[in-house]
């Protein structure tokens, strides 16, 4: 059993009121990659992403980010 997902739906909701920089900013300090890609199947599902580009961009990039090696990261 999984737990849910909160993260996600939190982000969808601040997209919703039209507070789209804190959406970006806690996109830029996503907990995983799942949660990223959980956030971008609601984005779409909600057809945000169409009206945002700026979070679609955002949120390849932080999936990339995520996946990427972490050699160039401090430990």
């Amino acid at each position: 059993m999984s737990r849910p997902h909160v993260w996600a739906s939190k982000i969808v909701t601040l997209i919703q009121g039209g507070n789209t920089q804190a959406a970006l900013a806690q996109i830029k300090v996503a907990p995983s990659v799942t949660d990223v890609e959980q956030l971008r199947t609601l984005l779409t599902n909600a057809k945000l992403l169409a009206r945002y580009p700026v979070l679609d961009a955002a949120t390849q990039d932080q999936i990339n980010a995520l996946k990427g090696s972490r050699l160039h990261r401090a430990p």
